[in-house]
């Protein structure tokens, strides 16, 4: 049985995988095309006329002030992890309450692509209402996609998928 999990959870890895590259193929369809890993996609997301919040501007904020993240996450929130408690470490789903959240930090600057160790690039992926956050290791085992949507104007995440291992 214990074999069998670890195929499983190498077939969901590959799964996801594909997907994504998929999405990344779709995207370029529709014209949107993926920059450099250190830059932001394309697609601008600030909106003057309609008064949205930026995104830019809104997850600089919501990295470096823990009161504003608290404010701005979508609690209880159900996220996808991967259970430490499990060899595998296969994805599960948990809820995550305020008095459980622990401070995300969304910053990123181009030397995370140079460093030692730990080398992960980070995009954007902008949708009508939505941003999706992609952090993408190299080499390392580190993924994660955020999910951010825009509510009554201003972003809120509303989920997150981490399968780093």
């Amino acid at each position: 049985m214990n074999i069998s999990n670890h195929i499983f959870f190498c077939l969901f890895v590959l799964f996801l995988f594909s997907c994504a590259q998929g999405a990344e193929k779709k995207g370029q369809a529709m014209g949107r095309v993926k920059a450099e890993p250190e830059a932001v996609w394309a697609d601008s997301v600030q909106d003057t006329l309609s008064g949205k919040e930026d995104f830019d501007q809104f997850i600089r904020q919501f990295s470096t002030q823990e009161s504003f993240q608290l404010e701005r996450v979508k609690f209880p929130i159900s996220v996808i992890i991967p259970d430490t408690g499990h060899e595998g470490m296969a994805p599960i789903e948990e809820t995550i309450g305020r008095y459980e959240w622990e401070p995300l930090d969304l910053t990123y600057d181009s030397s995370y692509l140079t460093r030692p160790y730990d080398q992960y690039y980070q995009g954007v992926r902008y949708g009508k209402d939505t941003a999706v956050v992609e952090i993408r290791g190299i080499n390392n085992g580190i993924y994660a996609d955020y999910y951010f949507t825009l509510i009554e104007k201003k972003w809120y995440l509303v989920t997150f998928y981490e399968a780093s291992f």
